[in-house]
């Protein structure tokens, strides 16, 4: 089981970032839950709940008595010790008896994924365990947390290479439904639709999941279809994924949608288009294990630029796992909005998505949203690349 497989390589995380203990402490989950929470336990949990792992291997969860049996049928823990009227004497005598070192929580500045545990639990922690004098044991887990995301098993990897697979079928069928006078909601629902036919979770909100634009002055993207209607000589692009065992696909892809007697996109998309790919094969060509987001992002932008551009918006790439924006680092320029993200080294088994856009002007956005896992040596492609713009109506 997956949770099994997380569970030991937090242990094996703690060596190599020398933490004691990783403690995880949540309640009422599914109202405040942990991002984290899914690789400890199958379902939420209610009251103050305690999941530990230790540098020596072991593994202990505290928990409310109701919610003891999911937790040990994970098979994951040494020991689970349910609760009824309060947890704080077995979480002490559980860390008194332990007397780690350093006891890495939840908290971080730069990282959402790894800021889970909230102010209200963190004051609580710090006076449970400041009545056995270890309230000065508390770091930050952002590190361990972040490897823990970021660094994907084989299962991981497979469960993402599916989503991607299936999100790619969707929009093969998808791109053949377009045609001028459908509106976007019209294709959207296309989407959803076969989405739903293959029992597949949306990989983010359903408002949004598919986003689909066309044509120019479009919302540009984080927007749900409209009824806008698809007019020859509009660029139109969608934003869809899907979830396979709760690991997501991202995917972006752009269409041309030709005018009366046209047999290929005007020379400004094509021009648009081929930057684009060679934007994001700038990208690809200098992914690798150490080399930051940051250098990545500005190899990809510097294709757009100085093809007379300006620079998209946004960072070229974000990671992708359990939720579609994921992990901690990212391919991104040196942003405020972005804090240490960008300065992040590389690793293997990281997914990233490479998403660079550009407009068209009188057309509309171009853009495509490819999927890679850092490997040893490179980056290997999960998705197909869209290296030739697609035509609506073509068969």
């Amino acid at each position: 089981m997956l949770i099994r497989e997380k569970v030991r390589q937090a242990a094996a995380l703690l060596s190599e970032l020398d933490f004691d203990c990783w403690l995880t402490f949540t309640r009422e989950s599914k109202m405040l839950g942990d991002p984290v929470l899914p690789f400890l336990a199958t379902a939420d949990v209610t009251w103050h709940s305690s999941f530990l792992v230790f540098r020596d291997g072991t593994a202990k969860a505290i928990v409310g008595r109701y919610d003891k049996r999911s937790v040990e049928e994970t098979g994951a823990y040494a020991e689970v010790i349910p609760f009824v009227a309060g947890f704080k004497e077995p979480l002490q005598a559980v860390l008194k008896a332990a007397a780690p070192r350093t006891i890495a929580v939840n908290y971080s500045k730069d990282s959402e994924v790894c800021d889970g545990l909230t102010h209200g639990m963190y004051l609580t922690l710090v006076d449970v365990l400041g009545g056995i004098g270890l309230a000065d044991r508390l770091v930050s887990a952002e590190k361990l947390v972040s490897a823990l995301r970021e660094r994907k098993s084989e299962a991981e990897i497979g469960f993402i290479r599916e989503a991607i697979r299936q999100t790619q079928d969707i929009f093969a069928l998808a791109a053949r439904f377009v045609r001028p006078g459908r509106t976007e909601k019209e294709i959207g629902d296309f989407i959803t639709a076969e989405r739903v036919r293959r029992g597949l979770p949306p990989a983010w909100s359903v408002d949004s999941c598919p986003a689909v634009f066309s044509g120019p002055g479009t919302a540009e993207a984080h927007y749900g279809p409209t009824g806008r209607t698809v007019e020859p000589g509009h660029v139109l692009n969608w934003d869809f994924g899907v979830k396979v065992e709760s690991y997501c696909s991202d995917l972006q892809r752009t269409i041309y949608v030709p005018e009366p007697g046209q047999t290929e996109a005007p020379p400004e998309v094509r021009r648009g288009f081929d930057t684009i790919v060679r934007s994001i094969e700038a990208a690809r060509r200098v992914m690798k294990p150490g080399v930051t987001g940051l250098n990545v992002d500005a190899a990809a932008r510097g294709v757009v630029t100085a093809a007379g551009y300006e620079e998209f918006p946004h960072a070229l790439g974000h990671q992708v796992g359990r939720f579609a924006h994921d992990g901690t680092a990212l391919l991104g320029p040196a942003w405020e909005k972005y804090a240490g993200k960008p300065f992040r080294p590389l690793e293997p088994g990281m997914v990233f998505t490479i998403e660079p856009r550009l407009t068209v002007p009188g057309r509309g956005i171009v853009t495509v949203e490819d999927m890679v896992v850092v490997t040893e040596t490179g980056v290997e492609c999960l998705s197909e690349p869209q290296t030739e713009l697609i035509l609506a109506g073509r068969d």
